[in-house]
């Protein structure tokens, strides 16, 4: 009793060093069933396709069993496991452009990028604002998935995923002030965008705001300064 209570009380880290030196399922099977469920949204958002973001969830965890020899210790797993999810998205999302640079066949351009949004769960806040919230859910989701992909991978992770922009850094591997200025130029082109879908409709002023600096006053929550409504 008292090995299966440290077992299932293991941290991340320790799971990991268990898998990285013994190869022990269990541990795996316990940083899967923590992990699959964020990995899988990470790369629905990503990707705007829910099969291809099973396809990556289950390559993620390939993957990380496969270099879990690269696993340092000292580190994060949850830095280890973002990454790889991370990267390989972004990869799936430049196969993918590529593929479109090669066939430009607008009329499946013109759908793709938009109705697989339909099919995308939604967080519903309560029945009486349900419509409301819905539709700019839905107009919000549409203007990430139009986001270049190193520029939506900082707002899914950010905003969605709620990482601080230092961990955002340690996931991509670039410096923090470079993650403030993407999410700076990306808040500024779903902006944009945000104003063109909703120019003339009464709920535009509820979808999306000018963005606000990177110092909030004291207090402010922090998954508010991005200034993304859903």
């Amino acid at each position: 009793m008292s090995a299966f209570s440290s077992w299932f009380g293991m941290t991340d880290e320790q799971a990991m060093w268990r898998v990285q030196m013994h190869d022990d399922n269990q541990a795996f099977a316990q940083l899967l069933n923590r992990w699959e469920g964020p990995i899988k949204r990470l790369c629905i958002r990503m990707l705007n396709d829910e099969h291809k973001a099973e396809d990556m969830t289950q390559e993620a965890f390939a993957r990380i069993y496969a270099k879990r020899k690269d696993f340092q210790h000292g580190s994060k797993f949850s830095t280890f496991i973002w990454r790889v999810a991370t990267n390989l998205c972004l990869d799936e999302l430049r196969r993918l452009k590529r593929r479109r640079e090669l066939t430009m066949l607008p009329q499946t351009m013109d759908s793709s990028e938009t109705d697989i949004w339909e099919e995308l769960p939604s967080e519903r806040p309560g029945p009486d604002d349900e419509a409301v919230t819905d539709e700019q859910a839905e107009l919000v989701r549409r203007a990430v998935a139009q986001l270049p992909e190193h520029y939506r991978s900082v707002v899914v992770l950010r905003h969605y995923e709620d990482l601080k922009f230092r961990e955002i850094a340690d996931v991509l591997e670039v410096p923090e002030g470079t993650v403030k200025s993407r999410m700076a130029e990306a808040l500024s082109l779903l902006n944009q965008s945000l104003k063109k879908t909703m120019s003339g409709s009464p709920q535009g002023k509820n979808v999306a705001r000018k963005p606000g600096p990177y110092n909030p006053p004291p207090g402010s929550s922090q998954s508010k300064r991005e200034a993304l409504v859903l």
